[in-house]
């Protein structure tokens, strides 16, 4: 019919006394009028017709949006789920508030394998379908995986808001920033030198964007705007969703685990206050029932007068200690190589040569000659694989650093 139409317009007026074709006129002016109640095609006069110009793109749009809708119910009826389709949302782009749910269906978006679709059925009863994810982002992740979905990471960056704040009537001077850095003594491993020539790279990035001018090796002129024009170059640039992985297990693996689970996360802190009753909202409020039960019968948990759930002290810390102690030695008997739990506070140096997937999430394997530890890791170490690093242990975390001669301050 499009193919037909002369400058959009299609005349099906019979002639008197022509009675062929009758059937197939009949069919196209019922499509056209099919056109015309969603707004795609005009009648101004009977039999005449007057097509959108948006009509073969909105076609089209309808048709993949349909595709999308057998994709989640096909992942759906997959998990043995069924879920109303009035509550599926198709983002095609980042979504604007955070979604969290578990991951149904996992998929390439393009031929290049560049960008992914996740299909999330969310705690808030609704199943989502998120397109354009980086797939680094996702690795890790499994369907069942438990993950956060938001907008792009806007903030500015620590390095950004040192330049400005080193910035005197819009110049920034390194050699004044190295003199500043010297004196506040807090730079990691003390490489001063290697932490003010990170933020000169990093000018050097914005240079090329056109947000900062080189006056010489001394003097960089930094705009009045500078921290929001460098975060808005940084979203331009990777305007895709920023995804966490909350939680590699699912949540029947979770219920019975010794580590510190992402049920354990909610169990001491948001509860079940943003949950759905219905959909996986509703699964998410059994499951942690059913972990609260697990920590009574291991005293982990007890209860009080008025039936009051009282948690061990510290449990988070106590279970990632439980937990990384167990897959230490498990690891250590297939290294043959002696495990070491690592203390808050301390200094771990040695050979980064892996990484494994707990409950309490994912951690880094660092190497020494005759011993080896395990300490959470961050993507910042994935490109010194096999190479040496340091980091700092500090409640639950690491600050890394990479090589004995540069830090990771930015």
């Amino acid at each position: 019919m499009i193919a037909e139409a002369e400058e959009r317009l299609i005349d099906l007026r019979q002639e008197p006394g022509d009675l062929r074709g009758q059937s197939d006129r009949t069919l196209r002016l019922r499509r056209l009028g099919k056109l015309g109640d969603m707004g795609l095609a005009t009648e101004h006069a009977p039999g005449v017709w007057e097509l959108n110009d948006r009509l073969e793109p909105t076609l089209r749009e309808m048709g993949e949006r349909g595709d999308i809708i057998r994709t989640m119910q096909q992942a759906l009826r997959t998990e043995g789920a069924e879920r109303d389709p009035m509550s599926f949302q198709i983002h095609d782009a980042a979504p604007a508030s955070p979604i969290v749910g578990r991951v149904i269906d996992k998929g390439l978006s393009d031929e290049l394998g560049e960008t992914l679709t996740l299909v999330v059925d969310g705690i808030d009863g609704r199943t989502h379908h998120v397109s354009g994810i980086d797939p680094a982002r996702v690795e890790d992740a499994r369907i069942g995986s438990i993950v956060e979905i938001g907008a792009p990471d806007t903030a500015a960056r620590p390095s950004d808001r040192a330049i400005a704040s080193m910035t005197e009537d819009g110049i920034y001077r390194p050699s004044r920033h190295l003199e500043q850095a010297r004196f506040d003594g807090r730079v990691p491993s003390g490489d001063h030198e290697g932490f003010i020539d990170a933020h000169v790279r990093r000018l050097e990035a914005l240079r090329r964007a056109g947000i900062v001018e080189r006056i010489d090796a001394d003097q960089w002129r930094i705009p009045s705007d500078f921290e929001a024009r460098a975060a808005a170059h940084d979203a331009g640039r990777n305007a895709r969703a920023n995804v966490r992985i909350l939680s590699t297990f699912d949540l029947e693996r979770q219920i019975g685990s010794d580590g510190a689970t992402w049920l354990d996360r909610r169990l001491v802190g948001a509860g079940a206050a943003d949950l759905s009753p219905a959909g996986f909202g509703g699964q998410v409020r059994e499951a942690m029932e059913r972990r609260r039960d697990h920590h009574l019968d291991h005293g982990d948990a007890a209860r009080q007068p008025g039936g009051r759930i009282a948690y061990r002290r510290n449990l988070i810390a106590a279970l990632r200690d439980r937990d990384v102690a167990r897959a230490g030695e498990e690891l250590a008997t297939r290294k043959a190589l002696p495990f070491r739990m690592a203390t808050d506070g301390e200094t771990v140096t040695g050979a980064f040569t892996g990484t494994t997937q707990l409950a309490s999430g994912k951690f880094a394997i660092v190497e020494k000659s005759h011993e080896f530890t395990l300490v959470p890791w961050r993507p910042v170490i994935d490109r010194q694989l096999g190479r040496e690093v340091i980091g700092v242990v500090q409640g639950g975390s690491v600050s890394w650093q990479v090589g004995r001669q540069r830090g990771l301050a930015m």
